[in-house]
């Protein structure tokens, strides 16, 4: 017998939980039901680096059905007009190779180059702060050894007698590893995608970073790239780095795929060239970075904040989303402390503009606040709750995890060891992040012996004919007849 509860979520939503004797399953089904035609929203507003930024607020028991799916839909990007400035450039480097490269970084970057690529063996340790290299250091042990620990052991399957299948791992020999470079440097970006690629062991690995305004290398980009087993680093960014590593040229060694983050510019130029004759596949489809935050009476304000604007300060277009679970949580302690930790922030002018295109939900619990969260998708989810370990068997759409109070994001964007590469943009209902198996192509063996086709073979032949394709039905047939036809003198 099977005991089955709904657990009802805003008017639209809902859990059904089922418990088959001493084990218990959960999943999510959309509930059509009659729902209230009236919704609640109001501002609340921050004022943030002298801007006014304000998050809009909703009720989600006092929202449709269909206002409820608006919520998920993020900033529409506008691909048309990118793409044909993009395309120009992804067609001028394939056209005129490094000499493009050279020319738009000098327009883009307003940097002259001599050589765009540099070999990395050639290239002199960096000189780090010794607190700044053990951070790294840090980082690359626990990275190294949580995509280690995917590794999977090659196992031999005998279907049936004679009949034996196995999936062996290969890995990608050539990938394009983008670092972005423009509002902000990111060497822990440089670990998150050369350490996979490292354990997978790619044989060629193309980091692409823009230079710095002497035609230089960021030290710590460097130290984590020799450390993490990088052969060559070009220093070009956005479309012009994509389109040299997808097409190679006479100084950059053309790549298989390519992985990382960029602006709507490296976005457009992955898309289309993995569409294109480059031959290329991207790691995954890409958009602003973007958190949601589910909080409750025991979290605590001032973590609350400083997770928001965590996300809120990589750029203006940065997705933040804040679910207040229950009763009895301060908003307005948060409201504060979000003001007050904005206005000193270095990049709080980034934050207050991407503050005020994000929104807060109420919900009633935690079952219409993970109920949310899952039809949101986000790129980073923050469970701030009493009990939070408990969730997360509920959480069904997000590219990374963070339970408890004592797990802010930045852990998992520097050193906790998960991979800080997710899908964004609603893209986890579909997407994992990048891990070891992003860097490896698997390929199915199998080997019959005699006695193995005899026993399979009739049954093929069977399917073949079904299918009418003649020579596959031959292929298994006069295989047949040679063993039938070995067989018989054996049997005088």
């Amino acid at each position: 017998m099977m005991d089955s509860q709904v657990l009802c979520f805003n008017r639209s939503h809902c859990f059904v939980k089922t418990v088959p004797q001493q084990q218990q399953r959960l999943q999510f089904h959309t509930l059509l039901a009659a729902h209230k035609s009236s919704s609640l929203s109001f501002r609340r507003g921050f004022a943030c680096k002298g801007t006014s930024c304000s998050m809009k607020s909703y009720r989600l028991s006092e929202l449709t059905p269909a206002e409820v799916q608006n919520l998920k839909a993020r900033p529409r990007i506008d691909f048309s007009s990118i793409f044909s400035t993009v395309n120009p450039i992804v067609d001028d480097i394939r056209k005129r190779g490094d000499a493009a490269v050279k020319d738009y970084t000098a327009k883009f970057d307003k940097v002259e180059l001599d050589k765009i690529v540099v070999e990395v063996s050639e290239l002199l340790d960096p000189e780090l702060d010794p607190s700044i290299k053990e951070a790294f250091d840090v980082a690359y042990d626990n990275i190294y050894a949580f995509h280690f620990a995917q590794k999977s052991a090659e196992k031999t399957v005998e279907n049936m007698k004679g009949v034996k299948c196995k999936r062996v791992a290969r890995s990608i020999g050539s990938v394009g590893l983008y670092v972005p470079g423009g509002t902000a440097v990111l060497p822990s970006t440089a670990l998150m995608l050369a350490v996979p690629a490292q354990i997978a062991g790619s044989k060629t690995v193309v980091l692409a970073t823009p230079p710095s305004r002497d035609g230089s290398i960021c030290k710590e980009v460097l130290y984590c790239a020799k450390k993490a087993g990088v052969t060559h680093i070009l220093k070009a960014g956005g479309a012009q780095a994509i389109s040299a590593m997808a097409w190679g040229t006479e100084s950059c060694p053309k790549v298989e795929k390519i992985f990382g983050p960029g602006n709507q510019y490296v976005t457009a130029a992955k898309m289309i060239l993995q569409n294109s004759e480059a031959m290329i596949s991207i790691d995954m489809p890409a958009g602003p970075s973007e958190v949601l935050v589910i909080a409750d009476k025991h979290a605590s304000p001032v973590h609350v904040a400083a997770d928001l604007l965590s996300q809120a300060e990589h750029g203006p277009d940065s997705q933040v989303v804040l679910v207040i679970a229950g009763d009895g949580v301060d908003i307005k302690a948060i409201e504060e402390e979000v003001k007050k930790q904005c206005d000193s922030l270095p990049r709080g002018d980034f934050a207050s503009k991407a503050l005020s295109h994000s929104f807060t939900v109420f919900a009633r619990d935690m079952v219409e606040a993970v109920s949310f969260s899952n039809l949101y998708a986000p790129e980073h989810l923050i469970i701030n709750v009493n009990d939070a370990e408990k969730w997360e068997s509920f959480i069904e759409n997000a590219g990374s995890v963070f339970l408890g109070p004592w797990t802010p994001e930045s852990v998992g964007d520097y050193a906790s060891g998960t991979n800080h590469v997710l899908p964004t943009y609603g893209y986890a209902r579909m997407y994992g992040g990048v891990s070891l198996d992003s860097f490896l192509k698997y390929m199915t063996v199998q080997s019959l012996t005699e006695e193995g086709l005899q026993k399979l073979g009739p049954y093929v032949a069977t399917m073949a004919e079904v299918e009418g394709l003649e020579a596959h039905k031959r292929a298994v047939t006069l295989r047949l007849k040679d063993i039938e036809a070995r067989q018989v003198p054996n049997s005088r």
